[in-house]
């Protein structure tokens, strides 16, 4: 880690002193091939000066000498671009929280400066390092958080905030407020459709981002006029693929279907046109979907696949995995033939990702990495995530796009991350290859720009020691 005051080896090097008369800088970033993200093009020549956090000029590299700076970061012809966002992460696990602490770090290690965390029973905790980080008393990506999510009573999920009417739906909303919570997150597990509905609709006239799940007694055309900001998982989308999702929607809300009947009817076809259709009425609507394919593809190949040897492990304490055990032993009786169904879903869902492009809506990328989602792993799995779309026949630069301007654009913060431009702050990735044309390039970190401060690939690797070193210190702590 390098702050940009100071000056030492590898590609930072120092710079004359600043005169009066020039325009100063703290860094100059040059020697680039400069990622427009918003164009997905590459802008060649260009020179990069910031002054504490922030981008304060980017002019071509024949006037950069007009400029003084304290350091200058040589990037060796490599690919600076915007740092990247995971738009549904979890911190969650009332016994986790160390466990959940030391992975802060390691999504920067991972390119990662902004995460958005979708509710868990850690929301205190989560909004307490949301403040942290915010204020640099703690090293991590930006936090923003739905804080707890509505529900249902006697919900499964742990930590909600459960409601059985519109009053205590009033309240809990107003708790929310009063923690500045970044969004509002709804899950479907007992939640009944009209008031899920209604908190909908209430969030949106607070002026409140809304995302959710979509509940077998809604039709997602119902959440969309609602007002719902975002679907999270694809996976509800198939629904689309059935002209008459919102006659079972009905029958489901009337009694005359049960979600188990309801289930067992989507899973009898899909047709491709009527999900098109749906898919331009989303776009209409303004809705984005944070697909989330990484869990289903771990899922879908559990039986397949030896994670013994994985390297992230080595980050995760034995009480976060221990957590994975709960899907392990719930699949553990599949025959072959369903999991062969499983794999065959996982694919359908991962062909809709270009459909969906093409039709307009807006696409946020997201690992949903948790303690209770077995082997996503935190910061890593978003990677993973994007692999997944580009294989799912999705073009670089868009999936680039999903991961960095559509995220600040959907939490409203396009003034200021998502992309690099002036004015905005240098939250920046110099990368070894170009993402335009691969999106593994995303793992192929050389240095992070963060907060003011220049991680070179040491530092960054002394982010992973020092995150294994505490995963150890964590496990022989006693329960």
């Amino acid at each position: 880690m390098l702050n940009l005051t100071c000056v030492f080896g590898g590609l930072l090097s120092s710079c004359s002193h600043p005169t009066s008369s020039a325009p100063q800088a703290d860094l100059r970033i040059h020697n680039i091939q400069l990622v427009d993200v918003e164009a997905g093009q590459l802008r060649q020549e260009q020179t990069v000066l910031i002054k504490a956090d922030r981008i304060v000029a980017i002019v071509p590299e024949a006037q950069a000498a007009q400029w003084q700076s304290k350091a200058e970061l040589d990037g060796q012809g490599q690919y600076l671009t915007p740092a990247l966002w995971d738009m549904h992460v979890h911190f969650e696990g009332r016994d986790l929280v160390a466990d959940n602490a030391l992975l802060l770090p390691v999504y920067l290690a991972y390119g990662i400066t902004a995460v958005r965390e979708a509710a868990s029973n850690l929301a205190p905790t989560v909004l307490r390092w949301r403040s942290e980080v915010a204020s640099g008393q703690r090293l991590g990506p930006r936090i923003f958080t739905a804080g707890q999510k509505f529900e249902g009573i006697n919900s499964l999920w742990d930590g909600d905030l459960e409601i059985g009417n519109e009053q205590q739906m009033l309240t809990g909303m107003d708790l929310l407020q009063s923690q500045q919570v970044d969004f509002i997150k709804i899950t479907e597990n007992t939640l009944a459709p009209d008031l899920y509905l209604a908190t909908i609709r209430e969030a949106r006239k607070r002026g409140l981002l809304v995302s959710s799940h979509v509940p077998y007694g809604t039709a997602i055309d119902e959440l969309a006029q609602a007002g719902l900001s975002s679907i999270e998982h694809a996976s509800y989308l198939l629904r689309l693929g059935f002209a008459t999702e919102a006659d079972i929607a009905a029958k489901v809300r009337s009694g005359a279907l049960t979600n188990q009947q309801a289930a067992a009817l989507y899973r009898q076809g899909f047709e491709q046109a009527s999900a098109d259709a749906g898919y331009r009425r989303l776009a209409k609507a303004g809705v984005a979907v944070t697909p989330t394919l990484i869990g289903g593809q771990q899922l879908a190949h559990l039986h397949d696949t030896d994670h013994s040897h994985d390297t992230f492990l080595q980050y995760l304490s034995t009480d976060f995995t221990a957590n994975y055990q709960w899907r392990i032993q719930r699949m553990a009786g599949e025959t072959p033939a369903q999991q062969q169904e499983r794999k065959g879903k996982e694919q359908l869902i991962a062909a809709q990702l270009p459909r969906l492009q093409q039709a307009g809506v807006v696409l946020l990328a997201g690992s949903d990495s948790a303690a209770l989602n077995t082997y996503v792993y935190p910061a890593e799995a978003l990677h993973a995530e994007l692999q997944l779309w580009q294989q799912a026949g999705m073009q670089s630069a868009d999936i680039l796009r999903a991961a960095t301007i559509n995220g600040a654009r959907f939490m409203q913060q396009s003034q200021l991350y998502g992309s690099i431009a002036t004015g905005k702050k240098a939250d920046l990735l110099l990368l070894k290859q170009n993402p335009l044309l691969d999106i593994r390039a995303t793992r192929q970190l050389q240095s992070l720009v963060y907060q003011g401060k220049v991680y070179d690939r040491a530092a960054l690797d002394q982010l992973l020691q020092q995150a294994a070193a505490q995963k150890q210190q964590v496990d022989l702590q006693p329960d």
